[in-house]
């Protein structure tokens, strides 16, 4: 398979994965239009405000899993047969370093980004979608498990100290070229992760202007009424 058409399967199969309206659907299962409650966003924080833990878990687990498969069925298909898009050498102030850039690889990173693509501007719901961000973590969980880890202990504090759901997510999409950087992996990782930091941020805007503003809303464990919900 040639390089064009090996990134056109890639990013194909990742868009329509990352576009299915998870969200959308379990909150219509309950009678609920997503995109007309809360901040009206079909993202699993927002299904949990509106629903409740069970149906927002379920969001969140199939949103990642959205992920996962975008950038792991490559792997699957095609490791270890051999494929290789390109090779080349630069020469650096620490000598000439080699770069191989494998088939299975560059498909899940293009795979990846689709999804996120997909999952923000689904073509099943005129293109509106959610941040990201449990896309991200499947994606991230076969492609870079020591970085998301790294991510998700940042999640998991700034929550804990601030309880607001966006900024922990901001954090922890800022920490993932961080702990690429300092876990060594290779550039094109390194690329992807520092591209997921900005798509997840700019998704973000909006929250981030809420915060600065004082007005975002903290995430409270009893599910907030449609009129009450921000995030």
């Amino acid at each position: 398979m040639d390089l064009f058409n090996a990134y056109c399967l890639a990013a194909l199969v990742g868009y329509l994965l990352g576009a299915l309206p998870f969200g959308f659907l379990v909150a219509k299962g309950k009678g609920v239009n997503i995109f007309e409650v809360g901040s009206k966003s079909p993202g699993a924080t927002n299904v949990r405000r509106v629903l409740g833990r069970g149906p927002g878990n379920l969001v969140f687990l199939l949103d990642a899993l959205k992920g996962a498969a975008a950038s792991g069925w490559p792997l699957l298909a095609f490791e270890g047969k051999g494929y290789v898009f390109w090779q080349f050498g630069m020469a650096t102030p620490f000598g000439f370093v080699h770069f191989n850039f494998s088939q299975p690889v560059e498909m899940a990173v293009v795979g990846l980004i689709a999804a996120l693509v997909g999952h923000s501007y689904s073509l099943f719901t005129k293109f509106r979608g959610g941040k990201g961000v449990a896309t991200t973590a499947g994606g991230l969980l076969v492609l870079m498990p020591c970085v998301l880890a790294g991510a998700l202990a940042t999640w998991l504090v700034t929550f804990r100290l601030s309880r607001y759901v966006s900024l922990a997510s901001i954090l922890a999409a800022l920490a993932l070229p961080l702990a690429a950087f300092f876990l060594g992996e290779p550039p094109i990782l390194l690329g992807l992760a520092t591209l997921i930091a900005v798509f997840v941020t700019l998704r973000h805007r909006a929250n981030i202007v809420r915060l600065l503003n004082g007005t975002e809303n903290k995430f409270v464990k009893k599910p907030a009424t449609p009129e009450t919900s921000r995030t």
